[in-house]
This record gives C-alpha cells, sequence and structure tokens, in this order.
C-alpha cells in the first residue's frame, strides 16, 4: 500500500550531528530488565523495533562505574570490555536495520542502591537517599567532581567501542546533573553550586567531556528534565530548563535534545499512567524547547496516534517522536504507519505493567504485546508465527482476554478456531474494568483483539453463547481450551482469614462485588469497599461511588492502599485523588465482622493489634501473644467485596473429570488458560494464552517448554578477572 502523503514528514532523515536517522520515530531510553547481562534478551527486544521501523532504538540508563549500581533492578553497564562485548549484539542488531543505537550514560550519586558493589555514594550533599532505604551520601569535591566527568569520558569511549551511534547524558528525573541543577536540591556553595551557571557547569562539563572525546564519531544527546514541576524552588521550563539549553546550545556541546517533565520522586510524572494523563501530556511544557534549541528536539508522551504524531511535527512542538511504552506495546508501529495499516497497531494502554515490573526487580512485560521481552529466550516474533504442519479444529470457550489471545495466534498458525463466548461481547471483564474512572483506555485490550479476530478468514466469533461440558464433549472441535475467567468472591473470601467473613452474602441486598456494582445493583449513601486485591479494583470503585455522591470508606489490610500502583506510578496522584474526593482510608486494618440490620455495622482491627511479647514457651491451645481485643466501628448500608478473585474453573473440572469421554468425542485435548486457571495481572493471562497458542504442538502445552537461560556457565573467561 502506499504511504499517505499525509504522514510523509514522519519518514524524513534528520541529522543528528555526525549520524543521519532515516525517520522520525525514536526509541527513547527504557528499563527492560536485561541490561548488559543479558546481552541476547536486550539485543532481541531491540532489534524487533530495529526491524518494525524505528529510527533509532536506546538502552535504558547504562551506569557508568560501581558508585551507579542499581541491584537487585538490572540497567546496563558500560564499566568494562566485557560489558562493550555484551553491548555490541544491540548495536550490531540496529545496524542491520538501518537504525541508530544510544546508550544513556547514567550516574545517581547516593540515591543509587550499591547493593552488590558496597560503595558508598558520593552525592551532591551529604544527604540521605530519598530511594534507597538506610542510604547515606557524602558531599564530593571538586576533585571527585571531576573524577565523575572522566568516568563519563571513558564510558564514552566504551560505548563508542561497543557501536553506539548515539551517547547520552541522562541529565532527567533523579540522575546527578538533574541534581546539580536544581536549585532546591543543590545548596553547594562552590563552582557547583549557587549561581545558575554554577549549577549547570557539571552537566555542561561533562557534555563537553564526552564531545571532545567522541564528537567525530558519535552524537551527543543531553536528555533533559526541563520542568522539575515544583513552581519556583525549582527548574522551570521557562527560566532554568530554556537557560540551561541555550547555554548548551551556545558551547555546542549537544547535538539532541531529549526532554521531559517530572520530580525527582515522581517519575510517573513523566511515564504518567493513563488513569492521570493522556497521550501528549507533556506537550503543553516542552513545547518550548524548539523556541530557543538550534538542534533537534525530541519529546515524550505515550503517543500512539499517527495523525498526532503528524501534529507534534508540523506544529513545531518536536522535531522527532520520542516513545518507550509504545514502542514496546508495538514494535512495529512505524512499518504499520507506513503501510496503512492503522487498524493494526497495537495501542499501548498505559497500565504501566512495564514499568512495574523492573521497579519489583524482574523483568519488563507489556499487557498489549505478550511478545515483549521474549523475542530471544523464546524466539518471538510479534508479528510473525509459525504456521502449524497439521491444521485441525479448535473451539475456545471464554472471549476475555486470555481466550481473545489464544483464538488470535491460533488462527494466524492456521487452525480453525471457534470462539464462544456466554455474553453479548467479547472482552471478559475488560469490559468492566474499562468503566472505572480514568481506565477507559484499557478498551484497547479488547479492541485490538476484537479487529484482529474479525480480519481472519477462519476465526468463527459465537456470543450469547454459554456451553456446557456435554456442549463441549459434542461441539466436534479437535481440541478444546477454556477461558472462562474468573469472579469475585460474594462472601468476603480473603488471605487475611484464610476465609470467608462469617454473614457475608452478595445475594443479600446490603453486600455487592464488584460485578453486581458495575451491572447496577443499588448501593447505598454510606459505602465500605473491602480491599484485598491491592490493585485497580477496591480504588476504581471508591471514586466510582465517591463520584455519585456517596459517602465511602475504603479498607485494606496492606500497609496503604492499593500498593501494587506503587510499581505502577500511579500511587502518588492516588493518594491526592483519595483525599480531593474525601474517601476514608483505613490501611492496615480488617473486618473482624459485619453486623447486616438497617445499617451494617463494620468491626474493623487493626492487624497489629496483638502484643509485641512472645510467651516464653508453649501452652497447648493458647496463642503465644497477647491477643489484641481494639476494634473500630463503621456504619454504612452497603459493603463492595474486593475481596479474592475466585477462578471459574468448574467446566475445566468437570471435563477433566470425564477424560474418558475425549475418545469418544474425537477430542485430542482440553486446555486451561488464564484466570479459569488461576486469576492475575491482565498482563499474564494474556501471555498465559498467547504461549499456549505458540506451543499447541507441543506433548502438554499448558506446561511451557523450556526457553533460553542467560547466565554464566562454569569454565568461562571471567572479565575483570579477579584483582584485575
Amino acid at each position: 500500500m502506499v504511504r499517505d502523503p499525509k504522514y510523509d514528514c514522519l519518514f524524513e532523515p534528520i541529522a543528528i550531528g555526525p549520524k543521519v536517522m532515516k525517520n522520525r520515530f525514536y526509541q527513547v531510553p527504557h528499563c527492560t530488565g536485561a541490561g548488559s547481562d543479558r546481552p541476547g534478551t536486550q539485543a532481541g527486544h531491540r532489534r524487533m523495533k530495529a526491524e518494525g521501523g524505528w529510527g533509532a532504538i536506546c538502552t535504558e540508563a547504562a551506569s557508568i562505574g560501581p558508585e551507579s549500581d542499581t541491584e537487585p533492578s538490572s540497567v546496563v553497564r558500560i564499566w568494562d570490555e566485557g560489558d562493550v562485548r555484551n553491548l555490541r549484539p544491540m548495536t550490531d542488531a540496529a545496524h542491520e536495520h538501518g537504525a541508530l543505537a544510544g546508550i544513556e550514560l547514567w550516574h545517581s550519586c547516593q540515591e543509587a542502591p550499591n547493593q552488590e558493589t558496597r560503595m558508598p555514594g558520593a552525592g551532591v550533599h551529604a544527604w540521605q537517599a530519598e530511594t534507597a532505604l538506610q542510604r547515606y551520601g557524602y558531599a564530593a569535591d571538586a576533585d571527585e567532581i571531576r573524577d565523575w566527568i572522566n568516568d563519563y569520558v571513558e564510558a564514552a569511549k566504551r560505548a563508542r567501542d561497543a557501536g553506539f551511534d548515539l551517547i547520552y547524558i541522562y541529565g532527567a528525573h533523579r540522575a546527578a546533573p538533574a541534581q546539580f541543577l536544581s536549585p532546591r536540591f543543590n545548596q553547594r556553595t562552590d563552582e557547583y553550586g549557587g549561581s545558575f551557571e554554577n549549577r549547570a557547569r557539571f552537566f555542561l562539563e561533562a557534555l563537553a567531556g564526552i564531545k571532545a572525546a567522541v564528537g567525530e564519531a558519535c552524537a551527543g544527546v543531553a536528555r533533559l528534565t526541563v520542568d522539575q514541576l515544583h513552581g519556583g524552588s525549582d527548574v522551570e521550563v521557562l527560566d532554568d530548563g530554556l537557560r540551561f539549553i541555550e547555554l548548551a546550545e551556545m558551547e555546542g556541546v549537544v547535538d539532541l535534545w531529549d526532554v521531559n517533565i517530572t520530580k525527582f520522586m515522581e517519575w510517573g510524572e513523566d511515564a504518567g499512567p493513563s488513569r492521570f494523563y493522556k497521550a501528549n501530556h507533556q506537550g503543553a511544557w516542552t513545547k518550548h524547547v524548539k523556541g530557543v534549541a538550534k538542534k533537534p528536539v525530541l519529546g515524550v508522551g505515550r503517543v500512539t496516534s499517527p495523525d498526532d504524531m503528524v501534529e507534534i511535527i508540523k506544529s513545531g512542538q518536536a522535531d522527532i517522536i520520542g516513545a518507550a511504552r509504545p514502542s514496546i506495546a508495538d514494535p512495529f508501529l512505524p512499518l504499520k504507519i507506513d503501510e496503512g495499516r492503522f487498524e493494526d497497531i497495537r495501542e499501548c494502554i498505559g497500565c504501566n505493567i512495564c514499568i512495574s515490573r523492573w521497579e519489583q526487580g524482574a523483568r519488563m512485560i507489556c499487557t498489549q504485546n505478550a511478545t515483549a521481552n521474549e523475542e530471544f529466550r523464546r524466539g518471538w516474533h510479534p508479528e510473525n508465527f509459525e504456521p502449524t504442519a497439521e491444521p485441525q479444529s479448535v473451539l475456545v470457550v471464554g472471549a476475555g482476554p486470555s481466550g481473545m489471545e489464544c483464538a488470535r495466534v491460533l488462527g494466524l498458525r492456521g487452525y480453525d478456531v471457534h470462539l464462544v463466548e456466554a455474553e453479548a461481547e467479547i472482552g471478559g471483564h475488560v469490559k468492566m474494568v474499562m468503566r472505572y474512572p480514568g481506565l477507559s483506555e484499557w478498551s484497547r485490550v479488547a479492541s485490538y483483539r476484537q479487529i484482529q479476530l474479525d480480519k481472519a478468514k477462519n476465526v468463527e466469533i459465537h456470543t450469547n453463547t454459554r456451553l456446557s461440558a456435554d456442549d463441549v464433549l459434542r461441539y466436534g472441535a479437535d481440541r478444546v481450551v477454556i477461558a472462562t475467567g474468573a469472579h469475585w468472591a460474594g462472601d468476603g473470601l480473603s488471605i487475611n482469614n484464610y476465609g470467608i467473613l462469617d454473614g457475608v452474602d452478595a445475594a443479600m441486598p446490603q453486600f455487592a462485588t464488584p460485578e453486581q456494582v458495575m451491572a447496577g445493583k443499588p448501593v447505598g449513601e454510606r459505602v465500605v469497599v473491602l480491599d484485598a486485591d491491592g490493585y485497580f479494583t477496591g480504588i476504581g470503585l471508591a471514586e466510582l461511588l465517591a463520584d455519585a455522591g456517596k459517602q465511602v470508606s475504603l479498607v485494606s489490610q496492606f500497609e496503604h492502599i492499593a500498593p501494587m500502583t506503587d510499581y505502577t506510578l500511579e500511587r502518588p496522584n492516588m493518594e491526592r485523588l483519595m483525599r480531593e474526593k474525601g474517601i476514608a482510608l483505613w490501611p492496615g486494618h480488617w473486618a473482624e465482622s459485619l453486623e447486616p440490620g438497617n445499617e451494617i455495622t463494620v468491626r474493623l482491627y487493626d492487624i497489629w493489634r496483638d502484643g509485641s511479647k512472645r510467651a516464653p514457651g508453649p501452652v497447648p491451645g493458647e496463642a503465644p501473644r497477647r491477643k489484641g481485643t481494639a476494634v473500630s466501628e463503621l456504619a454504612c448500608d452497603t459493603v463492595v467485596l474486593a475481596t479474592a478473585r475466585v477462578p471459574n474453573g468448574e467446566l475445566f473440572n468437570e471435563l477433566k473429570a470425564r477424560k474418558e469421554e475425549w475418545v469418544e468425542q474425537e477430542i485430542g485435548a482440553v486446555y486451561a488458560i488464564g484466570d479459569c486457571r488461576a486469576p492475575r495481572l491482565i498482563a499474564d493471562s494474556i501471555f498465559d494464552g498467547h504461549r499456549l497458542a505458540r506451543e499447541f504442538e507441543s506433548a502438554n502445552p499448558m506446561k511451557a517448554k523450556p526457553f533460553i537461560r542467560e547466565r554464566i556457565l562454569w569454565g568461562q573467561e571471567m572479565i575483570p578477572a579477579l584483582g584485575k
């Protein structure tokens, strides 16, 4: 298909220092959990984006030395020849597909945990770290600061030798240059503190050092937070932000500006979750940069719409479309725009599950793209699927996220698929989730798969069809996949008491499950939401009901409400929102008893109310601690039960129990996927359906096939050798 000329501006080459980028699609630095210790995973993930048309692909933050170690979370290191060797596959992968390769050199002073290296953290000041417990820095003197600059230069040389084209200095978020530039943080009185020129000195000297060392071979990139969102007490775009750009332009030390906004402690203000921030949410701040910058400018903002991209370029907001999460959700986004296949773009939903895994010290995943980070270790390609050598008919029962994804992949592989759904529409519980405040973009989970399934000639969708075990056995399919999802417990079941709550029954008018609330069950004026789940359901319902004018109390056994939002970067604004909407928060509490009547009395106990002293020895039948008895009482009209999700496993279990009938009905196998096996994140349910469809020919596809584990195998050369 010939590209619509409207989008030509997105495919124009652009010079970046001594390099030329083939188009305007730029994958900015983002973490994957691969670092330089898993070179195959690193190269495989970035390679896919280069193949998909991105003009530049970058690593995540790259530690320049042992003073910036992020253990247990993994980032790139560029410390020695071993890292050069491990990063070369990534740059080769980029160049193979005509993309530039970038690396983001990083030092974070005392904010680096250094749990592996155990190095003390030299800092701008001798202050305690905000992000690492029991971590203090010491104030670096001018000689040590110059040593840091030399560390940047030596790291840049190693990056050049590894084949990188774009050499960043990371000056955003909590990185060292941002700390020096911040008037709120930097209270030094020497040549690196005080006046704007002094606060800018460290960043400029590091940029100049890199330019002098590798500037003929590589482009120098500055990643700069142009506004630290503290008002006049800190860097503001219309003040120090633009002043720094003007100064660096005068010095001639930058070939490309990568600009964003954020707070030190809240990088969700940059990687904004869709609950709070929509596409291009940074544009109102970053658009001012082009007014002073002579070198190309890129910005970010989770932009997935081709029309929005064109507007960003043509309006003069930026020269280049920067993206992290959209490139994860769809590595082939540029190619699909080029080919006019807009309906095939797998748009990011802004859930930040990708970030959450890295924040927990694990490898990145993606809700929309099950192949993210699996390119190397499982050999998966997001667009290419191995055709089956033996086409069969497959019945998939349940069209939620897992069932839809399984049917999609099976269809692409050449199976004859019937996807059967009991409800009137496909989508499963996503249809409910997308109605929670701020989560409308999560509807893309269903809409993308609906479009792809509708295009598949070998996939039939049957809605309003509820199948029994007899129906499944008589359906005539060669194999069966059960994806019937899960539901919220209506009896208060939770991990808190390893059982149900006495007297609780969602069939009664005083109690309601999340499904019942969203289906319109009447809710009284005073509501208690019991949330033992800890993610979006409890807070979503609390906000929804508060918006409807209800008086809401939110109770959770966790030390703070919805702890999963710590990792998805939603928590700071969620805490603010709960307070703004008058929602009473009861973290660290749970229900001891509930007494229904004209009103319900909910008796809450503090989970730490028992005594701190343990008995000197066992007494049969008695607890070893003083048992606490204090309670707090809440009177309400309705209790909403977000206490536990229960698998809808009855159909699969019955079919398993009737296994002897499979042969009679010529059914080769019956499998279960997604939440009907174990309720979990949407991303993991989708992955479950995707993986089973990929591995459908294995002896038991419910059990994952082995994958490549990147590790040191004993006997290999160690770099560096001990003591050298």
